[in-house]
C-alpha cells in the first residue's frame, strides 16, 4: 500500500490577486479594487491543496527561492497538511510569483516571474518517497526547465513501471511545446490540458481532430477542459465523455483546470468511473470559481460532494 494517495510535481507559484480590474492605471496613479487575496497556485500548487481538502494524503514536489514568498507557500502548504518534504529550497532563484488582475467577467491576466519552478529536479535518491504514490501527477510541464530535459520523462516512466495512475498537465502556448510533451504521454494515463492549451499543442481547431492527434502520442485517455462549455474525454478504447459545465457565477477563473486535476484525482482515489471522475473534477473547479484565488471555493469532500447534488449544469 502507497504511503500517498497524491503526489503533485512541478508548477507551484506565489499569486497575488484582485479585483475587479479593467485596465492598469496610468503613470503613478492608483485605481481601488474590491477584493485581495493571496494563494498558492500553479498546476501542481492548487491541484495539491485541493486534493488534501479533499482528504487525500498529498506530498508536493517542486521548488520555491529562499524568500518570503517561498516561506510562505511552503506554510500554506504545511496548513493544508500537503507534505513538503521534497519542496526543494533553490539557490540563485526567486519563487515562481504572479500579479494576477481579476476581470469583472472571471478573466485573470496575469504577470508573472518564473523562479524557482525552473530550478528544481528530482534526483535519483528521492525518487522512492516520490513514487511512493496511488497517483503521480504533474502539472507545469514548459516551465520547469530542468526537469523539462529529460528527467520528467525517466520519472513518469517509472512511476508507470511502478504501477501509479499517472495524470499530466502543460503549460503551452504554442506548437513548440509539443517537443516537451510527446515524449511523456506515452506514460500518460490522463492527459488534462484546456482546450486552448491542445489546440496549440497539436496545431489543430476541431476538438475530435484534437484528441485524436494526441491519443496517437500514446495517451491513454485525453480530458479537454472547455471553461464554460464543461469538459470532454477521450480515450483509445473508444470511450466518449461530453459534460456541460456546472451554471455558477464566475468570481475568478484562476486555477480552475489545476482543481479540475485534484477533483479527478480524488475521484480515482474513491474508486468512481471516468465519468464520475469528471463530474467530482468539474464540481471542484467550478467552486474554485466563485473565490477569489485559486482553491478559494473549496472547502471539502463533503462540500464538494454536495455542490455536484444540488447545482444545475448550463
Amino acid at each position: 500500500m502507497s504511503t500517498f494517495d497524491y503526489t503533485s510535481i512541478g508548477f507551484y507559484t506565489f499569486d497575488c490577486l484582485c479585483r475587479p480590474v479593467t485596465q492598469i492605471p496610468p503613470g503613478g496613479d492608483t485605481y481601488f479594487v474590491e477584493e485581495f487575496a493571496l494563494a498558492v497556485s500553479g498546476a501542481a500548487g492548487s491541484a495539491a491543496i485541493v486534493a488534501a481538502k479533499h482528504g487525500l494524503k498529498v506530498q508536493a514536489v517542486g521548488g520555491v527561492g529562499p524568500d518570503d514568498m517561498g516561506e510562505w507557500v511552503l506554510a500554506r502548504l504545511q496548513k493544508f497538511g500537503v507534505d513538503t518534504t521534497h519542496m526543494a529550497v533553490c539557490e540563485g532563484f526567486s519563487t515562481s510569483s504572479s500579479i494576477v488582475t481579476t476581470r469583472p467577467d472571471g478573466q485573470r491576466p496575469a504577470l508573472h516571474k518564473r523562479g524557482a519552478t525552473a530550478g528544481f529536479t528530482v534526483s535519483d535518491a528521492e525518487l522512492d518517497r516520490v513514487l511512493d504514490s496511488k497517483i503521480v501527477h504533474v502539472g507545469g510541464v514548459g516551465l520547469m526547465d530542468r526537469m523539462d530535459q529529460g528527467r520528467t520523462v525517466e520519472v513518469m516512466a517509472e512511476a508507470k513501471r511502478r504501477g501509479c495512475i499517472t495524470t499530466l498537465d502543460v503549460f503551452a502556448a504554442t506548437r513548440e511545446d509539443l517537443r516537451l510533451v510527446e515524449p511523456l504521454l506515452p506514460h500518460t494515463d490522463y492527459f488534462m490540458p484546456s482546450e486552448e492549451e491542445a489546440m496549440a499543442l497539436s496545431g489543430l481547431t476541431d476538438l475530435e481532430a484534437v484528441a485524436d492527434s494526441l491519443l496517437g502520442y500514446g495517451a491513454g485517455a485525453v480530458i479537454l477542459t472547455r471553461g464554460a462549455s464543461g469538459a470532454m474525454l477521450r480515450d483509445r478504447q473508444g470511450t466518449r465523455i461530453d459534460l456541460p459545465a456546472f451554471d455558477v457565477k464566475v468570481v475568478c477563473t484562476c486555477g480552475c483546470g489545476d482543481c479540475f486535476n485534484a477533483g479527478f484525482a480524488t475521484g480515482l482515489h474513491l474508486g468512481l468511473d471516468v465519468a464520475g471522475c469528471m463530474r467530482l473534477a468539474q464540481a471542484a473547479s467550478a467552486q474554485n470559481a466563485t473565490g477569489l484565488g485559486s482553491q478559494a471555493g473549496v472547502a471539502s469532500l463533503e462540500a464538494t460532494m454536495r455542490f455536484l447534488e444540488t447545482t444545475p449544469t448550463r
